[in-house]
C-alpha cells in the first residue's frame, strides 16, 4: 500500500493534535494536589501492606470462612502490590523523586513480584509503550502461546503464572551484570522466603508442602483476569509494521482499549490497566488516580477530533477471544497501514 502524498502534512497535524492533548492534560495535572497525583495510590498500597498481618492471622483459624477470608485478603493484597505497585513504580508514577522511584521499583518488582526490575522497565516501558502494537516489538507477543488450545490458555494457563514468573526471572539473571544479578537474586529470594516463612511461623502451617500450596493459591487468586486483561487490551486491535508505524496519537488511539470500571480489578490492578488504559498509554507517568481524573479530557478530545477511543466489556472481549482464538493468538496478525499517517 502506497503512502498518500500528503503524509508530511498528516504527520505535522498528528503532532499538533498530540501537543494539544498534552496541553489540556497538563492543565488538569497542574491544578491537582499531591494527594490526587500520588497520595491516593500510595494510600491504597499502604493499606494493602497493613492488611497483610490480619490476612496471615486469618489462616490460623479453624473456621473455614475465616480461612477463606485470609486467602482472599492475601490474594488481593498480593496483586495490589505486584500488579498495581509494580506497574506504577516501573513508570515512576508513585513519586517525583528519581531515587525513591528506583527504591520502590526494587521493592514492588523484585521483592513482591519476583521479577528483575531492570527487565520490567525495559520490556514494559521502553518496548511495549515505545512501540505499542508494532510487530516484533510492543505487540504483546510474549502473551501468545500458540501451542495451547483456547480452553487451556484461557482457563488453566493463568494458574502457572506464579511459577513461571520466578523461573523466567532466574533465566534473565544470566544476561545481567554480576552485581545487579546478585542483588536481584537476593531481593527475589527475600520476597519468596518471607512469604513462605510467614505462612509457617505466623499462619501456623505444619508442613512445607502445605505452605507452598497456600503460596500458589494466593499468588494465583486473580491470575485469570490478569492474563485476560493483558491480551484483551491490545491483541485483536490494529498492528503495525516497524517501518510504517503511524504517529503516536494514531498508534495509541487505534492500538489500545479500555475496559469498564470493575471494583476489585480497579483496586488490585489499577485504573491505568483497567478502565484508563488508553489514557495510561498517552501519559504513562501519571498515577492511576490521575489517569481516572484526565479520562474525560482524553475521551472528549479524541471524540472531538474524530479519533478512535476503543472501549469494550470484559465479557464481550472474553467471548471474542474464545471464538477467534486461532486468529488472535495463533496466527500472525495482519498489518494495518494508515495511508498518509505513517
Amino acid at each position: 500500500m502506497e503512502t498518500a502524498p500528503d503524509a508530511p502534512q498528516e504527520s505535522g497535524g498528528a503532532q499538533a493534535l498530540l501537543s494539544e492533548l498534552e496541553a489540556r492534560v497538563q492543565d488538569v495535572v497542574r491544578a491537582s494536589s499531591w494527594w490526587e497525583r500520588h497520595g491516593v495510590d500510595c494510600a491504597i498500597l499502604a493499606l494493602s501492606l497493613l492488611a497483610l498481618p490480619p490476612g496471615f492471622l486469618c489462616l490460623r483459624s479453624e473456621n473455614f470462612l475465616v480461612f477463606v477470608l485470609g486467602i482472599t485478603i492475601l490474594g488481593v493484597c498480593h496483586y495490589t502490590l505486584t500488579v498495581k505497585g509494580s506497574h506504577l513504580a516501573t513508570h515512576g508514577a508513585l513519586t517525583e523523586s528519581k531515587r525513591w522511584s528506583k527504591i520502590w521499583a526494587l521493592f514492588f518488582v523484585e521483592v513482591c513480584t519476583a521479577f528483575p526490575a531492570e527487565y520490567a522497565k525495559y520490556g514494559h516501558v521502553k518496548i511495549h509503550h515505545g512501540y505499542t502494537n508494532v510487530l516484533g516489538l510492543g505487540d504483546s507477543s510474549t502473551w501468545r502461546l500458540p501451542c495451547l488450545n483456547r480452553y487451556i490458555y484461557m482457563f488453566l494457563a493463568p494458574l502457572l503464572i506464579p511459577i513461571i514468573t520466578p523461573v523466567v526471572a532466574v533465566e534473565r539473571l544470566s544476561n545481567m551484570e554480576l552485581r545487579t544479578a546478585l542483588r536481584t537474586l537476593g531481593l527475589i529470594s527475600l520476597g519468596l522466603y518471607s512469604h513462605y516463612w510467614l505462612l509457617l511461623n505466623v499462619s501456623g502451617f505444619k508442613s512445607p508442602s502445605s505452605a507452598l500450596a497456600c503460596m500458589l493459591v494466593t499468588r494465583s487468586l486473580l491470575a485469570h483476569p490478569f492474563l485476560h486483561v493483558n491480551v484483551f487490551q491490545h491483541i485483536g486491535l490494529p498492528m503495525f509494521s516497524r517501518d510504517k508505524k503511524p504517529r503516536r496519537i494514531h498508534m495509541m488511539s487505534l492500538g489500545v482499549l479500555n475496559l469498564p470500571r470493575l471494583p476489585v480489578l480497579d483496586w488490585a490492578f489499577g485504573h491505568s490497566i483497567i478502565s484508563c488504559h488508553v489514557e495510561h498509554h498517552f501519559f504513562p507517568r501519571l498515577s492511576d488516580n490521575m489517569c481516572l481524573k484526565v479520562k474525560p479530557v482524553v475521551s472528549q478530545f479524541l471524540h472531538e477530533k474524530q479519533l478512535p477511543y476503543n472501549e469494550d466489556t470484559y465479557l464481550a472481549r472474553f467471548r471474542l477471544f474464545l471464538n477467534q482464538y486461532e486468529e488472535f493468538m495463533v496466527q500472525a496478525p495482519p498489518i494495518t497501514e494508515l495511508v498518509g499517517l505513517q
